[in-house]
């Protein structure tokens, strides 16, 4: 897909973020966007700021609800009768922890979200972009962070965006066989230290998913500024505009992988294969950061 003037994109989480940066730029190429977010007021917020930049729509969605992803698909298909290109791009995290000291409600809330959110967005439009025979394609937002190399203190959030890595080869792979004009790509935000709302995603967290037992209050990005800058570190922010440009021109390109600095992250794949052939721990304990 080539050219997105007058397509219909649909992006989920699309309201702030690398989401928000996404409809900004789809809606500069000339889509149109139907936002799918969580939150009213930060959806309120996005609708007005581009009002006039071209066709923009916004629903109230909750990917983890297969109900609600389904209320938004039935509202994209009523309104435009046709998806092209299908951002799945929500996500929230839980705080670092050990595996050990996780509780069932971190996992049940991320993993709702960062993997049920990209499965019911699948499960939604997909046969609904198959049956129109029409051109389309699939985004899958997945992290460095568990889809190239894990955070160890990271257990759940990693976890969920391996898993949304290997959902995305896998859709990928029987969309070709299947013969169907449809393709996907797993995107992996990139390029440096991301500035989003990933960072204070405990604000949208449901009161029936609330932590069972206290922990240390989540660091926001300044408090993480100058925890680098007392560890000596130098931190690098990435643009999230040219980052979303990026995406949509690994889209044009057909590209499976949309990453910056893809070679990096090969070069970390195989020094891991190696690890893994010498039956050693993947991770290497001397790069993790101590901030």
């Amino acid at each position: 897909m080539q050219d997105f003037t007058g397509k219909v994109a649909v992006v989920t989480g699309g309201a702030s973020g690398i989401g928000r940066s996404l409809v900004k730029e789809l809606l500069a190429a000339g889509a149109r966007v139907v936002i799918g977010d969580v939150e009213q007021s930060a959806l309120d917020r996005v609708l007005q700021e581009f009002a006039g930049d071209g066709e923009l729509h916004g629903v109230v969605t909750d990917v983890s609800s297969a109900d609600s992803f389904n209320a938004l698909a039935d509202e994209v298909y009523g309104t435009y009768g046709v998806c092209h290109l299908l951002f799945n791009n929500a996500g929230v995290a839980a705080p670092s922890a050990n595996v050990w000291e996780t509780t069932a409600n971190d996992w049940k809330w991320v993993h709702g979200v960062n993997i049920f959110g990209v499965v019911h967005g699948i499960q939604a439009f997909v046969p609904r972009m198959i049956a129109s025979g029409e051109e389309g394609h699939v985004i899958n937002t997945s992290s460095g962070d568990g889809g190239i190399s894990p955070l160890p203190y990271q257990s759940v959030y990693a976890s969920s965006k391996a898993a949304v890595s290997c959902i995305s080869e896998c859709l990928a792979a029987q969309l070709d066989s299947e013969g169907t004009r449809l393709g996907a790509s797993v995107f992996y935000p990139s390029g440096g230290l991301l500035d989003t709302g990933i960072w204070t995603t405990d604000r949208n967290r449901p009161k029936d998913l609330a932590r069972e037992k206290p922990y240390d209050p989540v660091p926001t990005v300044a408090d993480f500024k100058v925890a680098a800058e007392a560890a000596g570190m130098q931190l690098e922010f990435q643009d999230l505009d040219e980052l979303a440009r990026f995406c949509l021109q690994g889209i044009r390109e057909k590209r499976f992988v949309i990453m910056i600095g893809v070679e990096d992250a090969g070069a970390t794949l195989q020094e891991r294969a190696a690890r893994i052939g010498r039956g050693e721990l993947p991770i290497d304990l001397a790069e993790i950061p101590q901030l």
